[in-house]
C-alpha cells in the first residue's frame, strides 16, 4: 500500500475555493475573533476508574461555547453570531457549555451557528447546556450546585444546566453508556467531584465512549479512484504528535465534493492504535476549525 508521504502529486487535488470559504465575506470567520478562552479538555480513561468519585453527564453532540458575561465565543475565540435576544437571555456570569439542538442534529446545528446572519427559526431550536463556571470557586460539586440555580439568577429558558448524576461503579457506568448510545447519544463525560476549576488537558475530566476520537489537521485532499474519480478519496492529515495518515471512511458525497479546507482541524473516530501510534480504521466525524 502506498504510504501517504509517497502519494504521487497527480493524486493530490488542488485546494478549491471551498478552502477559502472561512475567510470570505458572509462566513462566521469574518466575525471578530477574541483570544481563545481557556478551557478544560477531556482525556480518555487509563487504568482503573473510581466511578463513584465523579459526576457523570451525557457527552452532548453540540458546539462548545464560552460566555464571559459579555461575549459568547467558540473555542477558537470567534464570536458566536447568535441573535441579540439569545444573548440577552444569558446571565451576567461566566459559563462554559454546549450549544445543542438534540441528539443526531449536529450538522443542522453547525449550519445554524456558522451563519453570519442568524435565523431566528433555527436559534429557537438551540439550547445552551452549561456544565462549568470558568473561574468558579470551590469543588466541581459546589459549581454543579450553583449551576442548578442558574435560571433563578435570571437565565432564559434556553439556558439549562447539563444533567449531572452519580453512579456507583464501572458496571453502572457501562450500563448507562449503553442506554445513551441506544438513544442516539455519543457517550458520557466524567468530571472529578472534588476538582477545582482547571484548564488544559487534565485527568479530572474524562470522556467515556464506545470508540476513541481525536483531532488532526488537514494537509491535503487525495484524489479518489474508481467510483470516487473526480472527488476527494481521502484526507491526508497530521495529528498533534506529527503522525501523518489518511482519513477516507466517513466522508459522504457532499464532503467529497466540498471537503474540509486544508489547514482546518477535523475530529476522527478510531478503534485502537498500532504499535507506531497510528489510528486503526480512522473515520471522519466532523470539522472543528470552523468553530
Amino acid at each position: 500500500m502506498t504510504s501517504p508521504m509517497q502519494t504521487p502529486l497527480a493524486h493530490v487535488l488542488f485546494v478549491s475555493l471551498w478552502a477559502l470559504a472561512p475567510t470570505l465575506p458572509g462566513s462566521a470567520a469574518a466575525l471578530e475573533t477574541l483570544s481563545p478562552p481557556p478551557l478544560l479538555l477531556a482525556q480518555v480513561p487509563k487504568g482503573p476508574l473510581a466511578v463513584a468519585d465523579y459526576w457523570v453527564s451525557e457527552k452532548l453532540d453540540g458546539v462548545r461555547a464560552v460566555w464571559d458575561g459579555q461575549h459568547l465565543r467558540f473555542r477558537s475565540g470567534r464570536l458566536v453570531p447568535a441573535p441579540a435576544w439569545f444573548l440577552a437571555g444569558l446571565p451576567p456570569e461566566a459559563l462554559d457549555g454546549e450549544l445543542w439542538m438534540g441528539r443526531g442534529r449536529f450538522e443542522a446545528l453547525a449550519g445554524a451557528v456558522r451563519r453570519l446572519q442568524p435565523r431566528d427559526e433555527e436559534w429557537r431550536q438551540i439550547q445552551y447546556r452549561v456544565y462549568e463556571q470558568p473561574g468558579g470557586a470551590g469543588s466541581f460539586t459546589e459549581r454543579v450546585a450553583r449551576l442548578a440555580g442558574i435560571q433563578q439568577r435570571g437565565a432564559a429558558s434556553w439556558v439549562l444546566p447539563a444533567e449531572q448524576f452519580r453512579l456507583a461503579d464501572r458496571a453502572a457506568l457501562e450500563a448507562r453508556l449503553q442506554q445513551v448510545i441506544a438513544l442516539g447519544g455519543e457517550g458520557l463525560m466524567l468530571h472529578k467531584a472534588d476538582a477545582p476549576w482547571l484548564t488544559g488537558r487534565q485527568d479530572v475530566l474524562l470522556k467515556f465512549k464506545p470508540h476513541e476520537d481525536a483531532e488532526a489537521t488537514v494537509l491535503a485532499h487525495l484524489a479518489g479512484k474508481g467510483r470516487l474519480a473526480g472527488q476527494v478519496g481521502a484526507l491526508l492529515v497530521e495529528d498533534a504528535e506529527g503522525r501523518r495518515f489518511q482519513v477516507g471512511s466517513g466522508l459522504d458525497d457532499v464532503l467529497r465534493a466540498h471537503p474540509p479546507a486544508v489547514g482546518t482541524r477535523i475530529t476522527y473516530r478510531f478503534r485502537a492504535r498500532t504499535r507506531d501510534g497510528l489510528p486503526r480504521f480512522p473515520t471522519y466525524l466532523r470539522q472543528e476549525e470552523i468553530f
